[in-house]
């Protein structure tokens, strides 16, 4: 599910695909694609929109990099994820599928999951998650076998914290269920009313709540949470650039190939990209750096810069989000910055 206008990820998302947005330096899409061929689904099919949709497809390309052979199906408007599935039916056809969100990470393989499924006799599985505000989620009570017997969107009062990850395993009795059911009062088809639609129809629907983190992307702060997560959880240190002796690293710090370091301090877990220049400044915990950007006498961390940032003389910058090509410029200015800036932004301060 790659389609979406990705409104709540503003500015960012008014001129790249949130899907696309990177976690440690990578596209989010592409942890679900690597953990989809991981699990041995080769046949995808992407839902894209009109808006985002050419940037995903340069992106992946025909998917042979990740091992799997892409199939494009265009999605006119944001209708819901069961919308997404009515849609993609010619290419599901009869048979099982995993549907995945393209701005959905996960903290473990669904090889695991998927392997219960196809083992197992029930019309859907779903994932699920504790989480401390449920009225957030789509919700579901279970019984104590892990079948699930009720779903609600989205509730005032929610039944229980168990959120629906955005990870489903479905047979194809869900198209008919698809079909009964009618738009939701935002004028979506939500696939929550199309599980309980099973249910209601005496179908098994199964459910397993993960242990490991999961993460939706949809705003600024999940996506620095993701960040955080990813780079804590799975960053090894791996430097290619050039480190004079004058600068430290420290921790986990993967540093590109290309990327010049001088009189600076890196403090892991950090990523820092190909062809970027580090002059005279500090890079802190859980920050991601993109491709080709400069950072001259300035200080950051807890954030993630997109490709061909330039930062110049900044006192402190945390908890931003920086698109790509922009520029902070400071004629002496002291004081924390948190930024949310999109694409070719200048700041000067």
């Amino acid at each position: 599910m790659s389609g979406g206008r990705g409104t709540r990820l503003r500015p960012i998302t008014h001129t790249a695909a949130k899907q696309l947005v990177p976690v440690a330096n990578k596209p989010i899409l592409f942890f679900v694609l690597e953990n989809l061929a991981h699990a041995g689904v080769t046949d995808v099919g992407i839902v894209i929109a009109p808006e985002t949709g050419a940037a995903i497809q340069a992106a992946v390309g025909d998917g042979a990099a990740f091992g799997i052979d892409v199939t494009w199906i265009p999605q006119d408007r944001p209708g819901g994820l069961a919308h997404a599935v009515k849609i993609a039916r010619p290419f599901l056809g009869d048979t099982p599928f995993v549907m995945y969100l393209g701005d959905n990470l996960i903290g473990t393989r669904i090889d695991g999951f998927a392997k219960a499924f196809v083992g197992g006799s029930a019309s859907a599985r779903i994932l699920l998650k504790p989480v401390d505000n449920p009225q957030s989620f789509g919700i579901a009570t279970v019984d104590a076998a892990g079948r699930v017997q009720r779903l609600i969107e989205k509730p005032k009062q929610p039944p229980s914290n168990l959120a629906l990850v955005g990870v489903y395993f479905f047979r194809p009795e869900i198209h008919a269920a698809i079909d009964a059911i009618k738009p939701s009062p935002r004028g979506e088809l939500e696939i929550t009313d199309a599980i309980q639609r099973l249910l209601d129809s005496g179908k098994q629907v199964d459910a397993e709540v993960i242990t490991d983190w999961w993460l939706d992307t949809g705003k600024k702060d999940d996506l620095l949470a993701a960040n955080t997560t990813v780079l804590d959880a799975w960053t090894a240190s791996d430097v290619k650039g050039d480190v004079d002796a004058a600068s430290s690293v420290q921790g986990r710090v993967a540093i590109g190939a290309g990327t010049i370091v001088r009189a600076s301090r890196i403090r892991g877990p950090v990523v820092i990209g190909k062809d970027c220049r580090i002059d005279n400044s500090f890079v802190g915990p859980h920050t991601s750096i993109g491709d080709g950007s400069i950072l001259e006498g300035s200080h950051v961390q807890h954030a993630v810069l997109l490709e061909r940032c330039h930062l110049t003389g900044v006192d402190r910058i945390e908890d931003s989000l920086l698109g790509r090509d922009v520029r902070v410029t400071s004629r002496g200015a002291k004081g924390l910055l948190k930024l949310s800036l999109g694409d070719d932004s200048e700041v000067e301060l």
